[in-house]
């Protein structure tokens, strides 16, 4: 079973921001000033709840993740630009160092954006194409 310290700081930031970036990526695709907080706390209970109880060792380090990678300023096409990068190296680095960690994270990954999307209903087509495009960059 894989652990962070298996991994470079490079790719670690890429496994965290890959997770935390595919939740903002499904936020930002139906941006409403109060689903915004609906969808941030969808984020983080989805998080929390890994944090607990996932089987994956390596899903349980990664959910303990302090900031989102990303600047205040962050444009949503940077976002998305930055979290698909991410994800494209998070899959790379696992299948190269742990393979039997793929799945469980991409896993992860696809609940956080899941979770986001189902937090305030409505923008199912735009969160739909941006969960789309999170599935697509993790395979």
């Amino acid at each position: 079973m894989a652990k962070k310290e298996d991994f470079s700081e490079q790719e670690w930031q890429s496994l965290q921001k890959g997770v935390v970036g595919a939740g903002l990526l499904v936020s930002l695709s139906d941006r409403s000033f109060f689903d915004t907080f609906k969808e941030a706390g969808a984020l983080g209970k989805h998080v929390a709840k890994a944090k607990q109880g996932s089987q994956s060792e390596l899903v349980r380090e990664l959910a303990d993740v302090h900031g989102t990678g990303f600047g205040v300023t962050s444009s949503p096409d940077a976002v998305e630009r930055e979290t698909l990068d991410a994800l494209q190296t998070a899959k790379r680095t696992l299948e190269s160092k742990a393979p039997d960690e793929l799945g469980p994270y991409r896993e992860f990954v696809l609940g956080i954006a899941q979770s986001v999307s189902e937090a305030a209903g409505g923008g199912d087509t735009a969160e739909g194409a941006a969960i789309e495009k999170v599935r697509s960059a993790i395979g």
